[in-house]
């Protein structure tokens, strides 16, 4: 371990979605800011990897993401606008469910209260015009056209060549050990080195509790498999002629996107086989039940797209029990800010959190209404 100790205005831990984005509004607000990773940078055992994420105004988990997911947005193509590349694609969305669902009234309900266009599509009218869709008569759909995707390894990459070219200084391979307060600020160690800063963020996804134990009986790693199968017909499904999906019914809630780039429509499960994990021994051999809950959902709602795998991988999940996020200044540390608990449904603010992380580090507030996702919900005062 080098003796020497380096100093930094702020240095970001987890360099995924949300802390490429932190990185980059840190340098660009001309900090000198350092990431590490514990891992390669990129790479497939977080929650940030893969080709496509959605992105939706339509928003069923609570009314107050949508204030943020405008922000979101606005920021995505700002990053197009920068590196001159398209980044986020608008399909539309559909957010499905019986009428009685959280996912269909809930989506509805929240247009309502912030004034978002939509269409309400009985089963007929959605088989008709997505005619992927097979539904049977008690689902109904909240069609909302600003819905889409984002390419997330390119939005990952995007970021971190911005921050670089900022200054920013990236570690790939080299896990945080400890960290500990100081009188002029905080002290990690790695296995490199000693590293002084002024402010820790900390966006380690399914291992930040193992950086902030107090955070362990809130979040929980969840193993997750999404897959891509063979359609039968490929243009129903082909970028431009079908949306982004969320459905949710009997066998559970499913997400799907169009194919894009590689044959074959993608889809997941939430919470897939509600297997709680370690995230350092995580089983990421993928098996038959797994294609199963995927493939069986094809089946009976998107038969034309059940043909044969094309690819299985495994991702991660980190629930808090609420399912919303997790952010804000550490309880007993106004140096640390943390940034945890996406439960699956974070990436697309990926943008957004970088500003509020690079706000909270800065002053130690946002301008931004992050009072869902407060820490002092779980952790008190």
């Amino acid at each position: 371990m080098s003796s020497t100790s380096r100093q930094y205005d702020a240095v970001v831990i987890g360099v995924g979605g949300m802390g490429s984005s932190t990185l980059f509004q840190l340098a660009k607000r001309g900090w000198k800011v350092l990431g590490l990773d514990k891992y390669d940078i990129p790479n497939a055992l977080g929650s940030s990897h893969g080709s496509t994420r959605i992105i939706r105004l339509a928003y069923h988990e609570h009314p107050s993401y949508i204030p943020l997911m405008h922000r979101a947005y606005d920021l995505w193509r700002e990053l197009e606008v920068t590196i001159n590349e398209k980044l986020l694609f608008t399909t539309g969305s559909i957010s499905c469910g019986y009428e009685g669902s959280s996912m269909f009234s809930g989506t509805r309900y929240a247009c309502d209260l912030h004034n978002i266009p939509y269409e309400i599509l009985n089963a007929r009218e959605t088989n008709k015009r997505f005619p992927g869709c097979s539904f049977d008569n008690n689902i109904l759909s909240v069609y909302q056209p600003n819905g889409g995707f984002l390419r997330a390894d390119k939005c990952i990459s995007a970021y971190l060549s911005l921050a670089s070219d900022l200054g920013a200084e990236i570690h790939a391979r080299e896990p945080l050990q400890t960290w500990k307060s100081h009188e002029n600020g905080i002290e990690i160690t790695t296995p490199n080195g000693i590293y002084n800063t002024s402010r820790l963020i900390i966006c380690a996804g399914s291992w930040a509790s193992k950086l902030v134990p107090e955070l362990e009986p809130y979040i929980k790693p969840e193993r997750q498999v999404v897959g891509r199968f063979q359609t039968h017909s490929p243009e129903t499904f082909r970028l431009g002629n079908f949306p982004v999906f969320q459905l949710e019914v009997n066998e559970g809630r499913f997400y799907g996107f169009p194919s894009y780039e590689t044959p074959g429509i993608k889809i997941g499960k939430y919470h897939h086989l509600f297997q709680q994990v370690d995230p350092d021994n995580m089983n990421r051999e993928i098996n038959q039940e797994d294609q199963n809950v995927l493939k069986e959902c094809l089946i009976k709602y998107f038969p034309t797209a059940s043909g044969s795998v094309l690819s299985l991988e495994t991702c991660l999940f980190t629930n808090t029990p609420d399912e919303h996020f997790l952010i804000g200044l550490h309880p007993n540390d106004p140096n640390v800010s943390i940034a945890a608990g996406f439960s699956g449904h974070g990436f697309k603010f990926c943008s957004l959190i970088g500003e509020v992380l690079s706000d909270l580090a800065q002053g130690g507030t946002t301008s931004h209404n992050i009072d869902l996702f407060a820490l002092t919900r779980y952790l008190g005062e």
